[in-house]
């Protein structure tokens, strides 16, 4: 059930519209919807303001749509799923309307969200291999409602690119720096801004980039003020944090 959703629900009682005990039922049945194989949260988006996201990576396809159809029912007008295959965005897409980005392997299922133009997410990386990644990231703040300017291929190889973009930097409310390799570019966002970056580490790089973890631990150790650092290849924790700062 959505905040709106309750709004209406305990309106409706007020009018006289629904009996209290009715209303009672309603909420009773809220906490979760045990699917067997789920326990589907659909009270999520009164805690949070934002509903259960569906991580579609190991789930069959029939849980997929099955969760979704839950959500879905349960008063959500869109749900998010990240990383769905190609192969399962098409037979997801089957059951429910859905809209499917390859690159960031992530779907809307339901309605498609409206732009927004509330505040300014800047979303850079270091290589144009880092795009999956931060494609995840900015689809996933531009799902909550948030701006989301886009700022690829500038990493600290030609640091030159990044430099002939500081008055963007200079606009964001949060920046996002989705680097592999050594990991560097979010050191040196950091000593440009004054507002919050967000690095992501990627799996993009060589033997010793050790799938990521080189530059996990270099984005952990960075000196500039001001960094946090989320899991290797995590765009969507990224883009989801990002959109809580910049709504603060």
């Amino acid at each position: 059930m959505t905040k709106e959703a309750l709004k209406e629900l305990l309106e409706a009682v007020a009018a006289g519209e629904t009996a209290p005990e009715d209303a009672l039922e309603q909420i009773r049945l809220q906490p979760y919807r045990d699917l067997g194989f789920a326990k589907v949260d659909t009270q999520r988006g009164v805690r949070q303001g934002a509903a259960e996201v569906i991580y579609g990576a190991g789930k069959t396809v029939d849980q997929i749509i099955a969760i979704t159809q839950e959500l879905l029912a349960s008063g959500e007008k869109s749900v998010l799923i990240t990383r769905l295959s190609a192969d399962a965005a098409a037979a997801v897409g089957k059951a429910v309307p859905l809209f499917y980005d390859p690159t960031a392997k992530l779907a809307v299922a339901g309605e498609r969200p409206a732009q927004s133009d509330t505040g300014h997410i800047v979303i850079a990386t270091g290589g144009t291999s880092d795009i999956p990644v931060a494609e995840e990231a900015a689809l996933t703040a531009e799902f909550y409602g948030n701006r989301v300017t886009r700022l690829y291929d500038v990493g600290v190889a030609g640091v030159h690119r990044l430099l002939d973009n500081t008055a963007l930097l200079a606009e964001a409310r949060v920046v996002i720096a989705v680097a592999g390799m050594e990991g560097a570019l979010a050191s040196v966002v950091g000593g440009l801004v004054d507002c919050p970056v967000i690095a992501v580490p990627t799996s993009v790089g060589y033997g010793a980039n050790f799938e990521g973890l080189a530059a996990l631990l270099a984005m952990l150790n960075s000196c500039a003020s001001g960094v946090s650092v989320v899991n290797i290849d995590n765009g969507f924790g990224a883009g989801y944090l990002a959109g809580m700062i910049n709504k603060m």
